[in-house]
Order: structure tokens, then C-alpha cells, then sequence
């Protein structure tokens, strides 16, 4: 949580994100390229774990995955998935009820850009 914290602003804009045993997800506005964004992120956990850890292991995969958000509905739709995600594991029985992620906090605001959702909608 702290690496995501870490370079927030300078790089990226930080909306969302759930940190899991094994992965993490987040929904954040590069500053920088996407790419830049993530080896910011990514470097910045495997310098602490090499420090802190005294761990030289391989720390992430190769790349990512991502998602362009398209409009007001996906951003929802992804924000769901991304709280619901250590319920889903078994982790915790609410989102609130889990510490290391973003539910219930303020970040940086959902960006403005979106297109709205139908009129009647959500």
C-alpha cells in the first residue's frame, strides 16, 4: 500500500485498489505512460522488499494486465470488482472489513472525463 501511495501525483492519480495476498488491482490516471506508471509501482515494493525483507527474490510477473475505463458504468463495474475482490477470496465478509484497500477512503477524484451513464440509469 505504501509503494501505490509512494509515487501518487507525480505519476499516476490513484481512484481505487485492493492489495491481495498474491496481486493487486487498481484504477488509476497515468500522469506518465501506463508502462512508467507500473514500474514505478513495481520497483518501488521490490527495492523495499530487497531492503526491508532482505529479499532477493522475483517479486512480479512480467507486465500487466489492463483496461481502458470506457465510460461511468465500467468505472462502477471495476471499482465493484475491485472491493468485492478479497470477499470473493474468502479474505473478509464486507469490503470495509478489509484493510488494505481503498474502500472508504479518499484518493484522488474518479475522473471527470467519463461519459455519463443513460439517462434513468444506475
Amino acid at each position: 500500500m505504501d509503494a501505490l501511495q509512494l509515487y501518487r501525483g507525480e505519476n499516476y492519480l490513484l481512484h481505487e485498489f485492493v492489495v491481495m495476498p498474491d496481486h493487486f488491482h487498481a484504477l488509476l490516471t497515468p500522469v506518465v505512460s501506463l508502462e512508467r506508471a507500473m514500474q514505478v509501482i513495481k520497483g518501488g515494493f521490490s527495492r523495499r522488499a530487497t531492503v526491508e525483507l532482505k529479499s532477493r527474490l522475483e517479486v512480479w510477473q512480467r507486465g500487466f494486465t489492463d483496461h481502458r475505463i470506457r465510460d461511468a458504468e465500467d468505472y462502477r463495474r471495476h471499482q465493484l470488482y475491485i472491493f468485492m475482490n478479497p470477499v470473493k477470496a474468502g479474505l473478509c465478509e464486507s469490503p470495509e472489513a478489509y484493510a488494505y484497500s481503498s474502500f472508504g477512503e479518499e484518493l484522488d477524484p474518479v475522473p471527470q472525463r467519463l461519459k455519463p451513464l443513460a439517462f434513468g440509469a444506475g
